[in-house]
């Protein structure tokens, strides 16, 4: 375990954390129990992370570490049900959520606006180093906090998207592959090129890339052509159908709907993007460092890995928000926070990428987690440059979600809407007009 540095005194930390959890539940979370006395024995935690089939076993294995550090602690992992997002919200309105838990992306700021997270401000003052934080990409760590300053969790790994892509088919079509100095004119192109009718030599189509329609992934084009969907500094204004991000989803459109060269989910039968390109019906696909595994495992033609392409505005990756946070309503915050400080340890974060090739949080581990990939596909790995999915944490591009003061009713509104029009074709890009109004109003 790496060594973490208190900087304030316990009396004074405890008396900020109390304060704390009680500011956060007051009003709209459950009201937390008070704490049982020491005299009532060990101390039991409710676990819940990752169900995927690597993780537990993985979990289990830390933990037991972890007990033998804290003798008065028991954990207990429990894998994340389906729809975590919804079914997290229930749990935390019943008063039955886990002490502590994983989320990501748009729905963990949900669980925090909900009032259901505990604010890490004060443990964070107590026990974390500034050189700890400024490990993590600061853009990630930014995306922790609500609108009014509550920290609700810290990061879990550094997820960074990029471009895959099928080196056997660029060669076969004579397609120069991507690199650094790739534009989105360069991407239009190359999968122009590389999309084909291949029905006359008994395979399916072959599109030339992919793109999940997904909050953070469609955000990422917004944010190239200098757009947002979110104003900064405003998390109640829409901008999703401002002239930046409508020539965005447009440019999207047009890649899947009228020179189908983007294949959409229902060109390949609903597949997930690592699927689509592993089985060879997309010669790119946009996706992030957590498929890295999966890609190589099921690929059976040589993979390269590129920068993200430079938007016509600006160059940027997405950094994922996968984060850990406390329940507000647990009954022992600080048992819960020595949990989430081995959680965000330097152990834990290795191995995870040494079980799976999460690309760490923490910049001091990426170049452990490099040998780790080229350690068990060494012919492969020769093959991707691994640092490309770092370039945004070191050379400060990434980004992240941006979150409206209301992100359930947005991200409703808008699914439904980007459904119909990339997954379905239906309409144009300009409902985005309609929607946009339909969020304001809602926040």
């Amino acid at each position: 375990m790496d060594n973490i540095i208190g900087r304030i005194s316990r009396r004074k930390f405890l008396g900020l954390a109390a304060a704390t959890a009680a500011a956060t539940l007051s009003g709209c979370g459950p009201a937390r129990p008070q704490a049982p006395s020491p005299s009532a024995g060990k101390i039991q935690l409710v676990y819940q992370d990752w169900r995927t089939d690597w993780f537990p076993s993985m979990a289990r294995a830390m933990l037991a570490e972890f007990h033998e550090m804290h003798p008065n602690i028991k954990v207990f992992y429990v894998p994340d049900p389906d729809d975590v997002g919804e079914k997290m919200l229930s749990d935390m309105r019943a008063g039955t959520a886990p002490d502590v838990f994983q989320g990501c992306c748009d729905f963990l700021p949900v669980w925090a606006q909900a009032g259901y997270m505990l604010d890490l401000r004060p443990f964070v003052a107590a026990d974390l180093d500034q050189a700890t934080i400024d490990e993590w990409d600061q853009a990630q760590y930014r995306a922790f906090f609500t609108e009014d300053g509550l920290q609700f969790a810290l990061p879990k790994y550094h997820g960074a998207l990029a471009l895959y892509y099928n080196k056997s088919l660029f060669d076969e079509y004579g397609v120069d592959y991507p690199d650094a100095a790739w534009t989105y004119t360069d991407y239009t192109t190359a999968m122009q090129r590389l999309t084909r009718d291949r029905s006359a030599t008994g395979q399916g189509g072959l599109w030339g890339s992919m793109v999940d329609i997904d909050w953070e992934r469609l955000q990422v084009h917004v944010n190239g052509w200098g757009g947002h969907l979110v104003a900064p500094g405003d998390p109640r204004r829409c901008r999703l159908a401002e002239p930046e991000a409508l020539a965005a989803f447009n440019w999207l459109y047009e890649r899947m709907w009228q020179d189908r060269s983007m294949a959409t989910s229902l060109d390949v039968n609903k597949m997930e993007t690592r699927q689509a390109f592993a089985s060879g019906q997309v010669a790119m696909v946009e996706d992030g460092s957590w498929a890295l595994k999966d890609i190589l495992s099921q690929a059976n033609f040589r993979v390269g890995v590129a920068p993200f392409p430079a938007g016509p505005a600006r160059r940027v990756t997405l950094a994922t928000t996968d984060g850990f946070g406390i329940y507000a309503g647990t009954r022992y915050p600080e048992a819960a926070w020595e949990l989430v400080k081995f959680l965000i340890s330097k152990d834990y974060g290795r191995a995870m990428a040494q079980a799976s090739f999460l690309q760490p949080a923490r910049a001091s581990l990426i170049d452990e987690w490099i040998r780790f990939v080229q350690q068990e596909f060494p012919d492969q790995a020769q093959e991707i440059d691994l640092a490309a999915f770092a370039d945004g944490q070191l050379n400060g591009y990434s980004v992240t979600a941006e979150i409206f003061a209301n992100m359930a009713d947005a991200r409703r509104l808008a699914y439904a809407a980007w459904d119909k029009i990339f997954t379905l074709g239906q309409g144009s890009v300009e409902q985005m007009n309609a929607v946009c109004r339909q969020i304001e109003a809602a926040q």
